[in-house]
């Protein structure tokens, strides 16, 4: 199966590096804009999305949100090295992965390939009968079958990323994962350095899954060593 990817960015130069790293493997669509991306998706079919935060027209944080509202695609963002607070917002929209510019294009080519085993992962769900449908924790029930999480029968909309980290949580209720197994376990990378990405991640799920995000009573911090989900005490 051969991928089509959109990249969206207004700088030619980079359009054009990207394209040199990845049309060998992928089929390529480009937009110079927000809009011009927006339309493109909606033609689609597309399977992964490289989005500019800094864009005319509409910008990469106006179109995630157009995209969240029906897609569930991959989307990873770039973003300049002085944009801390823009990366930590387009992943709070949804974004799965973001990479600083200047860039190694080889990176891009990483983070592409790792995003796209995850879709190919989801694929594998289904397929599997011998795996168990559904997890249930308190009144979180993950239904593998479907993708889908649910609090009190309601589904919950998680991105990919923010799926694949609840499903490997409620895995082993309980267990302290640290960053760095959930980092490898859900990008298929080596965890080489601390960011905020996963932080980033957990507090999104949080805000979706928790009755009060900052007391949280499923996913737990345990300082200084990593996460855990678990059943909330019964009072």
């Amino acid at each position: 199966m051969r991928y089509t990817l959109l990249i969206a960015d207004d700088e030619p130069e980079i359009v054009e590096l990207l394209q040199l790293y990845l049309e060998k493997d992928y089929n390529i669509l480009t937009a110079a804009n927000g809009e011009e991306a927006l339309q493109c998706i909606h033609s689609g079919p597309i399977d992964l999305v490289i989005l500019d935060i800094m864009m005319p027209v509409m910008d990469g944080l106006q179109l995630i949100k157009q995209i969240r509202a029906t897609y569930h695609m991959p989307v990873l963002f770039l973003s300049a090295k002085s944009q801390d607070h823009d990366k930590i917002l387009g992943l709070g929209l949804g974004a799965d992965d973001y990479i600083s510019k200047p860039f190694n294009p080889l990176e891009i080519v990483a983070r592409v390939e790792a995003l796209l085993r995850r879709v190919n992962q989801f694929d594998a769900l289904e397929l599997s009968a011998s795996q168990e449908a559904t997890r249930t924790l308190g009144e979180l029930s993950l239904d593998r079958s479907k993708c889908m999480l649910y609090r009190s029968g309601r589904p919950v909309t998680l991105t990919s990323t923010e799926y694949k980290i609840v499903e490997l949580l409620l895995e082993q209720p309980g267990r302290v994962f640290t960053r760095k197994k959930i980092y490898e376990a859900v990008w298929g990378e080596y965890y080489a350095h601390e960011d905020s990405t996963i932080m980033v991640h957990i507090s999104n799920i949080r805000e979706k899954i928790e009755r009060d995000s900052r007391q949280p009573e499923y996913l737990k911090t345990i300082r200084g060593l990593g996460y855990k989900i678990e059943a909330p005490m019964e009072n």
